[in-house]
């Protein structure tokens, strides 16, 4: 393999920087010729790229978004659109192509690659940590830790106001974000998909809590499909048991950033493990971490199989909000 072509496609997530120096780095140590495609599958129907060499990543590894840019691209949907890809591919003489996203990335990756005589592998970039085959995506460390500095901050003005709080967050459809926030801001409940609880139990847990000696609390609430929920709950939550509340909505502030220094080495040694994986032939596959080690899994199972929450952690959140 002589040429590889890098993307980043979907949402953007910190890390992403340092998954593409990565990436650079062990190309050209292998005297292999990296080419950057800008803005994801959009750029590469345009055939908007450029090659990638050390300068070009040099002092990038500490940034937040990608240098590459990400946007949609409905045209990429379309057997015309990715025509025009595979036209651009063979054209600039790719022969790998590394994919940092999540799992509609993947889906298009996996389309690419049936179409055409093209090796392709993904990496799991995205804050939500919803991919299937790696415990953790890279974002996601950093997003928790911005969520949680949030957090404390509303905790210091609950605390000072005798107030309720509701702070939500992102995560899709899944609720790691506000799992591993809650669990770390020691917040009193915990509204994610993966637990349902009505607003008649919410009531209750909060009046106990209340009775109980507590002056304030915090809900933390995963977004799911309507950013915004959050609104609604405390809305339904004063009506039904009179609690005057405030609201705070994260949302792409969880996003940005400088990444953590966890999500610096996940990314490295994710965007080490793509082009390794493109050179021992293990296309068709994201490169995740489990249990600490590098594993592939098939890109279609990367979205055919659903990431879970540990169950340590649903019973921990139990306990502690208790």
């Amino acid at each position: 393999m002589r040429k590889i072509g890098i993307l980043t496609s979907g949402g953007d997530a910190p890390g992403m920087n340092a998954c593409i120096r990565a990436a650079v780095r062990i190309s050209l140590s292998h005297k292999i010729e990296m080419i950057g495609i800008k803005w994801g599958f959009a750029g590469l129907i345009r055939g908007d790229m450029e090659p990638l060499d050390r300068r070009v990543v040099t002092n990038i590894i500490h940034q937040g978004g990608t240098i590459l840019g990400t946007a949609r691209c409905p045209e990429f949907q379309t057997e015309e659109g990715r025509a025009l890809a595979i036209d651009i591919l063979k054209r600039s003489g790719i022969e790998g192509l590394i994919l940092i996203g999540g799992d509609g990335t993947f889906r298009g990756g996996t389309l690419l690659s049936k179409e055409c005589d093209l090796s392709v592998i993904g990496v799991p970039g995205t804050i939500d940590n919803d991919v299937f085959g790696t415990d953790y995506t890279i974002g996601f460390d950093t997003a928790i830790n911005t969520a949680l500095n949030a957090i404390d901050h509303i905790r210091d003005t609950a605390t000072a106001h005798d107030r309720l709080f509701f702070v939500e967050v992102m995560g899709r459809h899944t609720g790691f974000i506000a799992m591993e926030s809650g669990i770390a801001g020691g917040v009193e409940e915990l509204l994610i998909p993966e637990i349902p609880m009505s607003i008649e139990d919410l009531c209750l847990r909060l009046e106990r809590n209340f009775r109980g000696g507590k002056k304030s609390a915090i809900v933390v609430v995963a977004e799911t499909e309507q950013p915004g929920d959050s609104f609604r709950i405390s809305k339904e939550i004063k009506d039904k048991a009179g609690f005057d509340s405030r609201d705070c909505i994260l949302g792409h502030i969880q996003r940005g950033g400088s990444p953590t220094a966890r999500d610096r080495v996940l990314a490295s040694k994710l965007g080490a493990g793509a082009v390794r994986g493109l050179l021992e032939g293990k296309g068709g596959t994201m490169v995740g971490e489990i249990k600490g080690e590098i594993a592939y899994t098939l890109l279609k199972d990367t979205w055919e199989k659903k990431k879970r929450l540990h169950p340590d952690l649903e019973n921990l959140a139990k306990i502690m909000s208790d």
